[in-house]
């Protein structure tokens, strides 16, 4: 599918964001979520965290926000339609969040979502 623009994108991100159930949410701690065309080593990533799982902060204070960032421009070459575009915004949204919590891709893949 063409890319839809920056700003509905970050719509869907936030969309997702907000379908994130309340008890997983209130686990998200001192992350940021960034939209971002692409990354510039791995063209075809979707999205990628950055930072120090959950389950691996021991004396943790004073550092930078862990980073999640979802890639419009490979969801949206992933995808056919914006209804694919919707739920695939979901699942790259979910799975990074997952490894802000801890979960690695071979358990996001028993579970589904990688």
């Amino acid at each position: 599918m063409d890319p839809i623009p920056l700003p509905r994108f970050e719509e869907l991100v936030g969309a997702a964001l907000d379908e994130v159930p309340e008890v997983l949410w209130e686990q998200f701690e001192n992350v940021v979520v960034l939209v971002e065309d692409e990354d510039e080593d791995e063209p075809d990533l979707l999205g990628v965290y950055d930072g120090i799982p959950l389950t691996e902060r021991e004396d943790y204070g004073g550092v930078l926000p862990d980073v999640i960032r979802i890639f419009r421009l490979p969801i949206c070459r992933f995808v056919e339609d914006e209804e694919q575009l919707v739920e695939e915004v979901y699942v790259t949204v979910v799975h990074e969040f997952a490894h802000h919590l801890g979960i690695d891709d071979a358990r996001l893949h028993d579970l589904g979502w990688a």
